[in-house]
This record gives structure tokens, sequence and C-alpha cells, in this order.
């Protein structure tokens, strides 16, 4: 049994859950700060591929790195970098998909934040990276947590988009989610299963992680860091 879409997928998962943990935390933080009409607006924007056909998401990829488009042929001519129908292209497509999963969640983290305790810090003379990082960051954990897993399994599980930007190629482009459609429709039914069984056990280990960790967070009552008054 070839392991290689195992290995993958839980590679691409991965680099899109890091990729998608820095731009949604970004997002989310800049976009709860900006005036109400304008958030809605720039709101609805990075949320699209959530509510997008996945098809249509790949799509849009497509339209803006295939080599025959503006981008993807500058990247072409310059670097000889081709984007399509490579795996890190499936890193760009969940890391799309999954991106508003993060963002969603972390803002809804961040917009039930407790303002005084920002406040507080910044009247004992503490600065805005200080107080993102060690204030805001662990009282909002909880959210960050549930964003991380949530795009993680997203990516894990995509297939849509990740099927027109990357393809389908045994030992190159192949993913769970892919392979278990190939094997399917070549009547593999025993394959496909397998497969099935292994993404489902993947997922169940990773919400059952998470859930301890929850617990854990709960049971030492895990708070923001203390403020610490700078001399």
């Amino acid at each position: 049994m070839d392991l290689f879409p195992l290995w993958n997928s839980v590679r691409i998962a991965l680099i899109s859950a890091v990729i998608v943990f820095f731009t949604g935390v970004f997002c989310a933080y800049y976009v709860a700060r900006l005036p109400r009409l304008l958030k809605g607006i720039v709101d609805v924007i990075l949320t699209l591929p959530m509510v997008l056909p996945p098809t249509v998401v790949g799509y849009f990829i497509l339209m803006l790195l295939a080599p025959n488009t503006t981008v993807g042929g500058w990247l072409m001519r310059e670097y000889s970098l081709k984007i399509v129908m490579t795996w890190y292209s499936a890193v760009i497509s969940s890391s799309v998909v999954a991106f508003p999963l993060m963002y969603r969640t972390v803002r809804g983290a961040f917009e039930s934040f407790d303002m005084t305790l920002k406040y507080s810090a910044q009247t004992l003379g503490l600065s805005n990276t200080y107080i993102f990082w060690r204030i805001m960051m662990p009282y909002c954990k909880q959210g960050i947590i549930a964003g991380v897993v949530l795009a993680f399994a997203r990516a894990l599980g995509e297939y849509g988009a990740t099927s027109m930007v990357a393809g389908y190629t045994p030992g190159r482009t192949a993913t769970i989610s892919t392979t278990v459609y190939q094997l399917w429709r070549t009547n593999d039914e025993v394959g496909a299963f397998k497969w099935v069984m292994i993404n489902l056990a993947i997922s169940t280990v990773v919400l059952l992680t998470v859930n301890f960790l929850e617990k854990k967070d709960k049971l030492t009552g895990s708070k923001a860091a203390p403020v610490e008054v700078r001399g």
C-alpha cells in the first residue's frame, strides 16, 4: 500500500494550518478594529472562500496562477516556477479554503476580549506588541486553538479546489481525498474504504487531542499572562 497520499495530505494540512494561523490572526486582529461599514465589506471578501464551492475557488486560483495567466506566466518566465499541478499548489488551495474558518473563529475570540485589560496594560506603559502576544493571545487561546484545528481538518479533507489546481499524480500530488475518488472511480471499493478509514482516524485523533487540551486548560485555569510593570 502506497502511503504517499497520507504523507502528502498531512504535509499539506500542516503547512496550510501554519499559513492560515498567521494570516488569520493578522486579519482578524486588524479587521476587528475597522469601522463597522468597512469591517462588513472586508469580512464578506475574506469569508467568500467558505461559502463558494471549492471548484469555484480552484477556478479562481487557476485564473491567477496558471502558466497562461499574467502572474503564472511571469513566474514561469522569470523564475521557471510552475505553480499548478504541483503539491505546493495544493497548499495554496487548501490554505485559501481553510482560511475563513481560522479567520472567523479568531475574530470572534478577539471581539470578546476584555478591552479593559488592554487599557490597563497601556496605562502601565506596555507596548502594543507585548499586550498582543502576552495578554491578548493567551486570553483568546481557546478560540485560536479551535480555529487552527478546524483549518487543519478542512485542509486535510480538501478535494474540490485541490483536484483542479494540483490534479492527481501518484507519488507527486496525490492526497487522501483525491486517492479515494480515483480508487472509487476505478471500482476499487476496498482501497477507497481503507483511505476513508485512515482519514477518519486522523480526524478523530485531532479532535480528541483538542478536547483534551481544552479540558486541561480549564482545569489549570489558564488566564492571560500577568502584567509586569517595567521600570
